[in-house]
């Protein structure tokens, strides 16, 4: 059996991985978030525009609410996840598999917030957010939100965010944090925002904007569901939990 923090080459047990987040806290405390030591994001993204007044049936903001509810809009050649769809979204514990050039990161993230409400009086608002659990590359909070100005009618994604590089990090991977890491990040929002602004268009315009049922592995599926395999991964390098300490076989950061 693998500690956490092994590097591990061939195949991994995702699941097994999985099932460990429910012993794992989040790895950080809201307190400690400030600049410049920490990002704050703020990206929004036009979807489409509505009439006025609260969301249209089966309009941009129901086909981006139910896109953003199951994580279709994360771009597989960055982000993967693994989840338990019967799971309340509200405590989802979800196996995230970061890939960069051969390397696969896997790190827990825990769904701390659902957002459904109306806001400034104007805005629809449904969303939810995860926070990043011990063993985790990063440190933060990211919440999605699919907005519409009622007084307009635009329809809006918005993603926001506090992180900072896990200070546990050994020193080859808080050097690859520090040279790719924030990099690799906004990209990968910018990913995250095409992605669904064009399956949106396409469920408007009567497709089906993903090729398939998502994969399965057991009761858990993987996201998004146009994930595939490739032989090359095959070859790839896992690390389980990358922001562990040093020796540590239980992912939790000291105090």
């Amino acid at each position: 059996m693998t500690s956490l923090g092994d590097w591990i080459f061939g195949r991994l047990d995702a699941v097994r991985v999985w099932r460990r987040l429910a012993d794992a806290g989040v790895n950080y405390s809201v307190d400690e978030v400030r600049r410049p030591s920490w990002n704050v994001d703020v990206h929004r993204t036009a979807l489409g525009k509505e009439r006025p007044g609260p969301p249209e049936s089966e309009g941009p903001w129901e086909q981006a609410c139910r896109l953003v509810r199951a994580y279709e809009f994360s771009p597989p050649e960055i982000v993967r996840a693994l989840y338990d769809p019967a799971a309340p979204l509200l405590g989802r514990d979800m196996l995230l598999e970061a890939r960069f050039h051969g390397m696969h990161f896997y790190c827990g993230v825990r769904v701390t917030k659902v957002v459904d409400e109306t806001r400034d009086k104007t805005d629809r608002v449904w969303g939810w957010a995860y926070e990043t659990l011990q063993g985790h590359l990063e440190r933060g909070q990211v919440t999605y939100e699919v907005v519409k100005r009622q007084d307009s009618g635009e329809v809006l994604f918005v993603v926001s965010c506090h992180s900072q590089g896990a200070p546990t990090l050994d020193r080859i991977t808080l050097l690859g944090w520090r040279v790719f890491g924030r990099r690799t990040q906004l990209r990968f929002y910018r990913r995250c925002a095409e992605r669904l602004r064009r399956f949106v268009e396409a469920a408007l315009r009567g497709e089906h904007p993903l090729p398939s049922p998502p994969s399965a592995a057991g009761h858990l599926v993987f996201a998004p569901s146009d994930t595939r395999m490739h032989r090359l991964d095959a070859l790839a390098i896992h690390r389980v939990a990358p922001g562990c300490s040093p020796g540590s076989s239980t992912g939790r950061v000291p105090k």
